[in-house]
């Protein structure tokens, strides 16, 4: 049992630390301190969520769908490309993410919605939660306890990620380091959107 929990955990944490659309989207809104804590706990649910459902069947049924996966490749490509086009904008822009603070932040509901779409919405997220990490715990002798290992690297990582963040926001609040988030955010979203429309 213990063996598969610790399992869950490694392989987890090897495919959540990598940066992409969602540890972006977390870090920024945790450096504009914007309701980054449920942020971080959406994040923690939504993965603990579709590691379980990749373990317990649903990494067997999208491998056999390819209409599905075509689906979720094109409609998230599209979604990255607006979010990055966005991102971009910003860094273009005299607002800087510190400047949009001041400027009234948006209400939880609108953040939480975004970090949705970023979770969701995102192929990538589908391919090391659900495929990845749910196929692997499929094979394991306790999949429960490598869902909670899973989930627990999930966890320490948003956690950690959210709340560090937030902590470091007044050391780097100055418009370059706004306009580098942003910069950072577009063309992560653009490379993970030319992934999916190349590969």
């Amino acid at each position: 049992m213990w063996q598969s929990y610790l399992n869950g955990m490694l392989v987890a944490f090897g495919l959540i630390m990598a940066i992409g659309a969602q540890n972006a989207f977390v870090l920024a809104q945790s450096l504009r301190r914007e309701h980054h804590l449920p942020v971080a706990a959406l994040c923690i649910v939504c993965d603990a969520i579709l590691v379980a459902a990749g373990v317990f069947g649903l990494a067997t049924v999208l491998a056999h769908n390819p209409t599905l996966l075509a689906i979720a490749r094109w409609g998230g490509a599209v979604f990255l490309i607006w979010y990055g086009a966005k991102a971009l904008r910003s860094a273009c822009s005299k607002q800087s993410l510190q400047h949009q603070q001041g400027q009234g932040a948006r209400s939880r509901r609108a953040v939480l919605l975004s970090a949705l779409a970023v979770t969701l919405l995102n192929p990538h997220v589908y391919l090391d939660t659900v495929l990845l990490i749910g196929s692997l715990g499929a094979q394991q002798a306790a999949p429960g306890a490598y869902v909670a290992g899973a989930a627990s690297a999930s966890l320490l990582w948003f956690s950690t990620l959210a709340i560090g963040a937030a902590w470091l926001a007044p050391w780097l609040a100055r418009p370059a380091t706004w306009r580098m988030l942003d910069l950072m955010v577009a063309v992560m979203m653009f490379a993970v959107a030319a992934q999916l429309i190349f590969n």
